[in-house]
This record gives C-alpha cells, sequence and structure tokens, in this order.
C-alpha cells in the first residue's frame, strides 16, 4: 500500500538538500530586512553604511544561489519519485495479472501511472516547501518581539487571520482535487474503450454518439476546475485583504513606538519588512494546492498498488503426461456464478475440446485451467500439483495459453513469437508448426519485420499467438484461438494439434464442430455446469448440443 509518507520519503536523496536550501532561504529572507534596517540607520547616522551594503548584496546573492537550487532539486526530486511510482505502479498492475488489472478500465490506469503519478511525486518537494515556508512568519514574530513587543502582538493577531484562511482553503482544495482526478480518469477510460472498438463504430456510424459520451464527463470536469479556481480565488482574494491590514497595524503601532523614541527609523523599516513576511503566508496557497493534488495522486496510486501480485509456489512439477484435474472448482465474480462446482480429469495426452453456448463459463475454464484466474473455491491440479504450488518459471513453461485476439509483444515478428528469445529454431520450429512460418517467410524481412509495421490479418495474429504457446511441454490451452483463420488452415493446425508428437494435453475452446469432432473427448458446459464429457459423436445425437453449433 502506498502512503504520503513513502512518497515523499522516497525523494530522500534530494529532500535534504531542499530542506538545507529552503533553510539557507529562509535565513536569508529573515536577516535582510535587519540588514537593510542598519543600513537605513547607518544612512542617517552618517556613516557605516558601506559594509550593511555589502552584507545585504552578499545575502541578495545568496538568496538568488538558493533559488536556483531550489528549482533545481526539486526538478530532480519530482523526477525521481515520478520514474520510481510509475515503475511501483506497472508492476503491481503486471504482476496483479487479470484478477487485479480487472478492477480498473484501461484509460483510468493510463492516468493513474502518468497524470496522476506526477502529481503524487510533487509530495515530498510540497511537504518541505510548507514547512520551510512557516519558518519567516515565525521568526519575523521572534525578530519583531526583539524590536517591540507591541509590534511583535500587532503581527500576531493579523497572522492568526491568515492562518484562518489558509488552514479553510486547504481542507476545501483537497476534496476537489481528487474529485478532478477521478473525472479525468474517467473520460480516458471511456476513450480508451471508444478506441478499442473505433472500427465497430465507424461501421455503425455513432462516431457523433460516441463523441458525446465521452465528452458528456467535460462539464463535470469543467464544474470541479471551476470550484478550484473558485476556492484559489477567494482565499487569494481574503489573503490579499488580510495581508495589508497585517501590514498596516504593524505600521500604525511602529509609528506610534518611532514618534516615542523606542525604535528607531531602521527598525520600523525591518519590522515593515517582517510585516510583508507574514503577510505573505497567503502565498502558501499555491504550496497547499499542490500537497492537496500530490494528496488526491498518492490516494490514487494507492488503489493501485493495493492490487495483491499472483502469489506463486516453489514446487517443480514431477514426470508427467500433462493430466489435468478439478476438483470442485468453482468462479464467481460480482456476484455472478461463472463456474459451479466442476469436477473434471482430463487425461495427460489428450485433445479435449470445450463447448458451450455463449456464456457457459468457457474462457472462464480455459483461464482457470492456465492459472489466470485462480477458482474462487475448489483447485486444479497438473499431474497432481496444484496449481498455486508450483513455481511460476516451470508453470510458464509448461502451460502455454493462446486466445482469440492475442496481444502481441515485442519488437519483430521473431520476439513476438519467442520473447524470451531462446534460440531461433525455437522460434522457426513454433512458427513453422502452426503454419505462421508460411506468411512471416513472405516479408520484406522475414522474423526480424517490425511487428508494428507488419501487415497482418486476424487470423494471422492468431497464428503468431498460436506459435507463442506452442514451446509448452504439458498443457496447451486455446481459447477460440482459431476462429479466425480460414478452414484450411484451421484444419491443417488442428491436425497438428491432433498428432503432437510431444504428447501435450491441449484444451480447445471452440464454437467449430469440425474442431470437436477431431478431439479425443468434448466438455460440454452449460450455464457454469458439465453437462456431459463425452466424445464429439456420442454427444452428437442431442439436439440440444447439436444447437451448440448452430
Amino acid at each position: 500500500m502506498t502512503s504520503f509518507g513513502e512518497v515523499a520519503k522516497h525523494g530522500r536523496g534530494w529532500l535534504p538538500l531542499i530542506g538545507l536550501n529552503a533553510l539557507v532561504g529562509s535565513a536569508v529572507t529573515l536577516a535582510l530586512p535587519s540588514v537593510l534596517g542598519r543600513s537605513v540607520d547607518a544612512i542617517v547616522a552618517g556613516s557605516g553604511y558601506t559594509r550593511w551594503f555589502v552584507i545585504a548584496a552578499a545575502l541578495i546573492g545568496l538568496g538568488v544561489l538558493a533559488g536556483i537550487v531550489d528549482a533545481f532539486a526539486g526538478a530532480a526530486c519530482v523526477a525521481r519519485t515520478t520514474a520510481w511510482l510509475r515503475h511501483r505502479l506497472v508492476r503491481h498492475v503486471v504482476r496483479g495479472g487479470h484478477g487485479g488489472a480487472r478492477e480498473f478500465d484501461t484509460g483510468d490506469l493510463v492516468t493513474r501511472v502518468s497524470a496522476n503519478a506526477t502529481d503524487a511525486a510533487q509530495a515530498g518537494p510540497a511537504a518541505v516547501t510548507a514547512i520551510a515556508a512557516v519558518a519567516p512568519p515565525l521568526g519575523s514574530l521572534v525578530l519583531l518581539a526583539l524590536i517591540d513587543p507591541w509590534l511583535a502582538a500587532a503581527f500576531f493577531g493579523g497572522v492568526l487571520l491568515v492562518v484562518l484562511v489558509l488552514w479553510t482553503f486547504a481542507r476545501r482544495t483537497a476534496d476537489v482535487s481528487l474529485a478532478y482526478q477521478e473525472t479525468q480518469g474517467r473520460i480516458a477510460a471511456l476513450l480508451s474503450e471508444s478506441l478499442t472498438g473505433i472500427r465497430t463504430i465507424t461501421a455503425a456510424g455513432t462516431a457523433e454518439r460516441e463523441e458525446r459520451r465521452i465528452l458528456g464527463l467535460l462539464p463535470e470536469l469543467h464544474r470541479n476546475g471551476v470550484v478550484t479556481w473558485q476556492i484559489l480565488a477567494r482565499s487569494g482574494a481574503q489573503a490579499a485583504v488580510v495581508g495589508p491590514l497585517v501590514l498596516v497595524a504593524v505600521l500604525v503601532v511602529g509609528g506610534i513606538e518611532l514618534v516615542g523614541g523606542d525604535i528607531t527609523a531602521g527598525e520600523l523599516f525591518a519590522a515593515s519588512q517582517y510585516a510583508v513576511l507574514g503577510a505573505g503566508l497567503g502565498s502558501l496557497t499555491g504550496v497547499l494546492g499542490e500537497l492537496a493534488r500530490a494528496k488526491a495522486g498518492v490516494r490514487r496510486a494507492a488503489e493501485v498498488t493495493a492490487i495483491e501480485p499472483v502469489a506463486h509456489g516453489t514446487l517443480p512439477l514431477p514426470a508427467g503426461p500433462g493430466q489435468v484435474t478439478f476438483d470442485g472448482v468453482s468462479v464467481v465474480a460480482d456476484g455472478n456464478v461463472l463456474l459451479d462446482n466442476v469436477n473434471l480429469d482430463i487425461p495427460g495426452g489428450a485433445t479435449v475440446a470445450v463447448v458451450g453456448p455463449s456464456g457457459a463459463g468457457k474462457s472462464v475454464l480455459a483461464a482457470v485451467a492456465a492459472r489466470l484466474r485462480d477458482p474462487s473455491t475448489g483447485q486444479v491440479r497438473l499431474d497432481g500439483v496444484p496449481l498455486p504450488a508450483i513455481s511460476k518459471h516451470v508453470l510458464r513453461s509448461a502451460v502455454g495459453c493462446a486466445f482469440e485476439r492475442p496481444q502481441l509483444v515485442g519488437r519483430t515478428i521473431g520476439e513476438a513469437i519467442d520473447p524470451h528469445a531462446v534460440s531461433p529454431v525455437r522460434t522457426l520450429a513454433a512458427a513453422r508448426a502452426t503454419h505462421a512460418h508460411d506468411f512471416v517467410s513472405r516479408l520484406p524481412d522475414g522474423y526480424f519485420t517490425s511487428l508494428r509495421k507488419a501487415p497482418m490479418s486476424g487470423g494471422e495474429r492468431q497464428r503468431l499467438g498460436l506459435a507463442r504457446a506452442w514451446p509448452a511441454s504439458r498443457l496447451l490451452v486455446l481459447d477460440d484461438a482459431m476462429s479466425s483463420l480460414d478452414t484450411a488452415t484451421e484444419r491443417q493446425i488442428s491436425r497438428t494439434l491432433t498428432d503432437d508428437r510431444h504428447h501435450r494435453t491441449r484444451l480447445i475452446v471452440t464454437h467449430r464442430a469440425a474442431t470437436a469432432a477431431r478431439a479425443d473427448l468434448v466438455v460440454w458446459l452449460d450455464h457454469g455446469q458439465v453437462r456431459a464429457i463425452a466424445p464429439h459423436a456420442d454427444l452428437w445425437r442431442h439436439p440440444s448440443y447439436r444447437a451448440v453449433f448452430g
């Protein structure tokens, strides 16, 4: 879980420098009025003012240097913290698997990782700046008390009003900042969803309606933005009124003290500058605004880092044919029963087709078999070992998965087939077995063709997805992974799967009767339950089974 303190502390390499620089800046700010006041008194006296001018010039130079260092250190700290936080967020999303990422929309996740992470990274510098900003007013109060207690009393009364303004601003702006970021995330989620289905939107002629749906949240974003600026403007106006009152109060008291001979002209000048510093607390609205945005960003990041990573065991797999056993497996999501007490014993080395009407739970069964999600109750075993007890490396080497719409990863076609770049021989063997080599060999650069630029149909992408899964040693799980293939290619790959010389178990989710007919067994699912397990020829006698294939 990510907290504000954890994010702030991560800038520890730069925060001490920022803090030290802030102290130097505060010291310069407090010393300069006193030095200038001494200069005024020296000018009135007609001697000794050169020394005070030199000291004042040195302090101004030191202040400028402190400002430069502060700008550099703050930017470096935010950049480093942003990079760390983004790595952490991405790691949690990826390691949380499908179950963890399912809690968030894609666009919302992108917003959290990009924009909100930058806001959250301001936590350390903003906190240090806010603390350091309190030093000049407190120091001014002490120094005014040394000049004259009545000056300090007038100053203190005005500062209390400024603090009240700041407290009200901080309390109101925190909620608005969070609402603004959440609305941004929702807009990004809608946009991402539309981009995914842009072809369907174009074909249906609903582009204008989709535009209205995405931009329908802009008024809400506008309202949050307006409220933010209203709060800032109101607080700024209040500070603009209270600030001069502090200065007037100090000048009135100082004037009376000067006439009475209790303070000098230089001390009155210094007192006026300290009064300005106290009134300058109103400038903290900008810092407090950064703190509010950082707090909102950290909160949204914490929701992502709360995703529990998928836990893996340490056990190896014993020698075995790839037998898969479902023991009382049920899957419940959002109150819906996706699988209901499934008990299966899939023989090792067999080709098993999974069929059923839409919503029967076929893809869920495949995901549970490959441990892409865990069951709510029950367990799945591979060659007698529960899937959660198997080490991650062993499990992913033993189980391969291919999907209807594979997401190909890598710079080249070759990397998409073999992300770990084990060997060119393995890449070529997988491509030939899945008939991906037929079209890859015709590309200008073959397996070195840029994945992003390679022209591919849906069926060709599916063949690359099959090739990526092909090296699995125990179990191949194909979730409608041949739906976009032409009949001839699908028959060739099905024959390759059936005659698999590696003798692996093949679990194939399909909507095609021909694929089910070539399987050794068919698992017939209906409403999350196993209705029957038998060869296709035996099940074909049932009208309800034939209806599954239309």
